[in-house]
């Protein structure tokens, strides 16, 4: 769709004509960045498992001028990748790849690790990352100017008691953002990674403990002003939009509140 062909169209951005792929779009960051990216000009595939969240997405972008393209589908699933990049074509290509789709679950200590938890923090973290990265690079190579953005976690950089199962998705994801990085330089893709601390989002922490709302909620519990995922989102488009020979290599940001990974300052909590 063109601004042309869009009811009461806005002015045409500087960014009219970029294409992004979104990836665990249907909530939080991700889909903070998808609707970010789309209200200054973007086509984005937006991406995600829930169907229903992605035409939400889709309905309020075209509120604000911009243009979803929703694709439902699991990255971690071979034929849906092959769905998502058939999307991508139909779309009219890519320039950028947001990999944000993740998570955590658990808080074990090692001795009580559960391979579920573990199995599916990899599966999605990694592998689902993998696959779709994978499948785009030709598309971004042959563009010229590629830029790939990683969404890892402080927890891929510092370990702490409790966060072994997602300490090693993130470190594995932050480890292959960075062979990622040196492998596509002479292919001139452009691969950034992002490091978020502390960000409360509606899904995260809940989904972590189990659908505990109120341990998700002490995770907050007297945090003044975590971040949140349109703090993170803004910080992905401002790295993506700069222009092409600018590469934020990896940029780490928390709260002021969470000095560091194991320094949280909490007021009347």
């Amino acid at each position: 769709m063109s601004d042309a062909t869009r009811p009461d169209s806005a002015p045409t951005s500087p960014f009219t004509g970029r294409r992004a792929v979104v990836t665990g779009a249907s909530s939080g960051i991700g889909r903070a960045a998808a609707l970010r990216l789309a209200s200054t000009g973007w086509t984005v595939v937006a991406v995600a498992r829930r169907a229903e969240r992605l035409d939400e997405l889709a309905a309020e972008a075209a509120e604000l001028h911009g243009e979803v393209v929703p694709v439902a589908a699991d990255v971690t699933e071979d034929d849906d990748v092959a769905r998502v990049l058939a999307a991508v074509d139909q779309a009219g290509g890519v320039d950028t790849l947001l990999n944000i789709a993740g998570g955590a679950r658990g808080v074990d200590a090692v001795a009580e690790a559960k391979d579920a938890d573990w199995e599916w923090m990899l599966r999605v973290n990694v592998l689902g990352t993998l696959k779709v990265t994978r499948a785009l690079l030709p598309a971004l190579r042959e563009h010229g100017e590629g830029t790939v953005l990683m969404l890892t976690s402080t927890a891929g950089i510092t370990s702490y008691e409790g966060g072994a199962g997602y300490n090693a998705a993130k470190f594995g994801a932050h480890g292959l953002t960075g062979a990622l990085r040196l492998e596509e330089a002479e292919h001139n893709v452009r691969v950034v990674e992002v490091l978020p601390g502390m960000v409360h989002t509606a899904e995260f922490s809940r989904n972590r403990l189990g659908g505990d709302q109120a341990a998700a909620d002490a995770v907050y519990a007297g945090v003044a002003k975590p971040l949140t995922a349109e703090d993170v989102a803004d910080v992905c488009a401002y790295a993506v939009e700069l222009p092409h020979h600018v590469n934020l290599d990896q940029i780490v940001m928390r709260p002021v509140a969470q000095a560091a990974q194991h320094k949280v300052i909490r007021r009347g909590a």
